[in-house]
């Protein structure tokens, strides 16, 4: 079994607030997902994101998201925060402000991550100007080596800051050395609460292993189990409910977000289950873009189908294309219905699952593949902007490179001028080539 995401390393951005957590997680994922002002605690976006843009592919965790409510005292704040941090991550990057200088928080920080044996970066955020740079001498008090000024708003000194987490994170195991230790599938089971989640996984399983409640959110940690299905053996993961930021509550439940997203993280399938009544809501398109976005084979799972009044085949086309429609950056994914409570779909379900993942592990013959790209440019050639015509744009080779997920290089002349109408119809016609109908594809353009 190979799969080049697993064991993904995590990066976590720690600090108190105020000193621009924020915007250091906009400049490393090179996109404003979060909330940025100046008010002090306004991070209320995602908290992790997957990077890949640099040597190393990790997992970042904005910690500003993981605040307590108002009731706690900052110190409670700070220590639960720095915790959750040094819980789970290959590398902090404990951020300070130049221009506020060493506080009393920054201290009670700093003494929590000295004990924990793990890499920090002390990251001096704000140093926009050499005059700045000559104030950052109080913050060597606090006993960190590994340090570097930066400016995330003005993406000053990132360059080095990603030299630094490139050479902390744990080096990626030989690619040419397959795991024949675990053979398992590994299955995320993930959704908001009290959608049924347990109930599925119990209706798999056949007993009950896991806690089942009509009170939202009883499941909090990840479960592990195993069965086998058409003499292959299956691992469920079963995970706390992934809220919305805005609903998650203080402690426990803020932690059980992070160890959802580590569910899958390592695992080869995701089942998104969702209600029945409400199909698609905005926070399943949120993670099944987290999902997507690491690149993890994706099965939505309309669960309690048996509450639908009239649950017949076109009851059900609709529902898939409603699903589909609103997830239309990935609107090959399959759609299987399920009643957990009566134990209805359960086999389709794992024999999605199975074909899923034996199309996640298909190698296309080179031959055949350039062959594919040839008919492509010839049905439709690329075309440059007219500002820059004059270079044009040669695609030159397709090669693959990995499985689950399939994973291909295109070799192109100038891949900066190539529209992403045509990354996308070149991704069509190797779906439609080679029948990878149902999973993500990873194409790299890469300049010949």
């Amino acid at each position: 079994m190979e799969s080049s995401e697993s064991n993904m390393p995590t990066v976590a951005i720690v600090g108190r607030p105020n000193v621009g957590k924020s915007s250091l997680f906009n400049r490393i994922i090179d996109r404003r997902h979060a909330i940025v002002a100046n008010e002090e605690g306004t991070t209320r976006d995602r908290l992790v994101s997957v990077v890949d843009r640099y040597e190393k592919k990790f997992l970042l965790v904005d910690t500003g998201g993981l605040d307590l409510g108002s009731t706690d005292t900052l110190v409670t704040k700070v220590k639960e925060q720095a915790g959750m941090a040094i819980s789970g991550a290959d590398v902090v990057l404990f951020v300070v402000d130049c221009d506020s200088g060493l506080t009393p928080t920054d201290q009670l920080i700093a003494e929590q991550l000295r004990t924990a044996g793990i890499n920090i970066i002390l990251v001096i955020n704000k140093v926009d100007n050499d005059g700045r740079r000559n104030n950052i001498a109080e913050f060597f008090s606090m006993g960190f080596w590994n340090y570097v000024c930066v400016s995330a708003h003005h993406n000053i000194g990132m360059d080095d800051l990603y030299s630094l987490v490139s050479e902390l994170l744990p080096h990626e195991p030989d690619a040419s050395v397959s795991n024949t230790e675990d053979e398992s599938i590994k299955i995320a089971i993930v959704g908001r609460p009290n959608v049924g989640k347990s109930a599925l996984v119990n209706a798999v399983l056949g007993e009950e292993r896991t806690i089942v409640s009509p009170i939202a959110g009883t499941t909090r940690d990840a479960i592990d189990s195993d069965l086998m299905f058409e003499d292959r053996q299956l691992t469920l993961i079963d995970t706390a409910g992934i809220r919305r930021p805005g609903k998650v509550g203080v402690g426990i439940e803020k932690f059980s977000v992070l160890r959802a997203m580590s569910a899958v993280e390592r695992s080869d399938v995701v089942v998104m289950v969702a209600d029945a009544s409400l199909l698609a809501t905005s926070q399943d398109i949120h993670v099944a873009g987290l999902a997507w976005e690491m690149c993890k084979g994706i099965i939505v799972v309309v669960n309690k189908w048996d509450l639908v009044n009239n649950p017949t085949e076109h009851a059900q086309m609709r529902a898939m294309n409603r699903v589909r429609d609103r997830m239309h950056f990935m609107n090959y994914i399959p759609v299987c219905f399920t009643s957990a409570l009566y134990g209805e779909g359960i086999d389709g379900l794992l024999a999605t699952v199975l074909d899923l993942y034996e199309e996640r592990n298909i190698r296309v013959d080179n031959t055949k593949l350039q062959y594919a790209l040839y008919n492509a440019l010839a049905n439709h050639m690329p075309k440059a902007p007219k500002t820059k015509s004059r270079r044009g744009i040669k695609i030159r080779k397709m090669s693959q490179v990995g499985v689950n997920p399939p994973t291909f290089t295109v070799s192109v002349n100038n891949p900066e001028l190539l529209h992403f109408t045509y990354k996308r119809y070149l991704e069509n016609q190797i779906r439609q080539e080679f029948g990878f109908n149902r999973t993500h594809l990873r194409l790299i353009y890469k300049k010949a």
